[in-house]
């Protein structure tokens, strides 16, 4: 009588060779996508903290796992270092003219 398996070594019916070569490139291909959506993600946050005013390296912080909650945060409710910028340049304009 042959033994029940619990698992399935073929990697989903697609990997025919040993089930430790399986587990290797299975691991490989979700580190790939991991690392891939990781950098993309931090690229992504520093171009939106640069287009702010903020240092565009705050987006590196995204990888900490508390900052990624704050910093959200931090853009939606902050006062940006553009705005305070335009309300300077602004009442400069306005004193100018008066």
């Amino acid at each position: 009588m042959e033994p029940t398996r619990l698992v399935d070594t073929t990697c989903f019916g697609q990997c025919t060779a040993s089930p430790t070569i399986c587990i290797i490139l299975m691991t490989l291909i979700v580190t790939t996508v991991t690392l891939i959506t990781v950098a993309l993600t931090v690229f992504i946050f520093c171009k939106i903290f640069a287009k702010a005013g903020y240092s565009w390296a705050l987006g590196l912080l995204m990888v900490i796992p508390i900052a990624n909650i704050i910093m959200p945060f931090v853009l939606a409710f902050g006062d940006w270092p553009v705005h305070r910028q335009l309300r300077k340049l602004k009442q400069q304009l306005q004193n100018q003219q008066t």
